[in-house]
């Protein structure tokens, strides 16, 4: 979605073209095929939900139709992870391929291993603890873990981008999209995300299955994938999207 001359410009296909994804099952289903797939339009051409959807229905409000609000509906859904997963960007992976980006992007550390060796911030640590093996079901609006882990006025600094850089990592993914509550229980304003770690999604062994094996074998296993379905992608192009050294 490139921003030309200050217009954003959404670039996606006809609703009879035969790669055109029409509801959000569609899109859950593709994103299973091909393993991953980031929500927008990126280095690497057709890889993306954008892509292959109907432009004029971006931010229309029908979920029927509404590719924007069927990220909504897949993070909800629990059959793929959702987050910032590319390039800093939103973006999907399949169950099958979580382990791989996990060991990949955690270099087969867990959280608390990444602490102990001096390889994580203190900003990360305050909003990982509120995440901790007590609290793994934890499922944490993102106003709430903001204001918990101490960022805002006085506290700490730049939450966005050390959640974006926890997302990265795989540490956290979006669970869903919910509205807030007031004190009486009634529900008010926009829909805002709501954090898990992958190991409440899919359980931990599921997750770091593949610690087993060096994570520049899970790197060439997700580069070979991506060559095999997107040929075109030249493996600078791949290293860039993907996320890898």
């Amino acid at each position: 979605m490139p921003n030309e001359n200050g217009t954003w410009i959404m670039y996606g296909v006809s609703w009879n073209d035969p790669e055109c994804l029409h509801s959000y099952e569609e899109a859950i289903d593709y994103i299973n095929e091909v393993g991953f797939l980031p929500l927008f339009k990126n280095d690497i051409p057709g890889f993306s939900i954008e892509e292959r959807t109907v432009p004029k229905y971006w931010w229309c409000g029908n979920p029927e139709v509404d590719p924007w609000e069927w990220r909504e509906l897949i993070a909800r859904s629990g059959k793929v992870a959702y987050g910032k997963f590319f390039d800093k960007k939103a973006g999907f992976i399949s169950k099958k391929w979580l382990p791989y980006f996990a060991n990949v992007r955690r270099d087969g550390y867990d959280f608390d291993a990444l602490w102990e060796d001096g390889k994580a911030s203190s900003k990360q640590r305050k909003i990982m603890n509120l995440f901790a093996e007590e609290n793994e079901d934890a499922e944490i609006y993102s106003n709430e873990l903001k204001a918990k882990a101490g960022f805002g006025k006085g506290g700490e600094k730049n939450f966005d981008g050390t959640i974006t850089g926890l997302q990265m990592q795989t540490y956290l993914c979006v669970r869903d999209f919910r509205q807030r509550k007031n004190k009486l229980g009634e529900e008010y304003g926009w829909p805002i995300a709501i954090y898990c770690t992958p190991e409440h999604l899919w359980g931990y062994k599921h997750v770091t299955k593949a610690y087993k094996e060096d994570p520049q074998e899970s790197a060439k296993r997700i580069m070979k994938h991506m060559n095999d379905i997107y040929p075109v992608a030249t493996e600078r192009q791949i290293q860039k999207v993907i996320g890898i050294k």
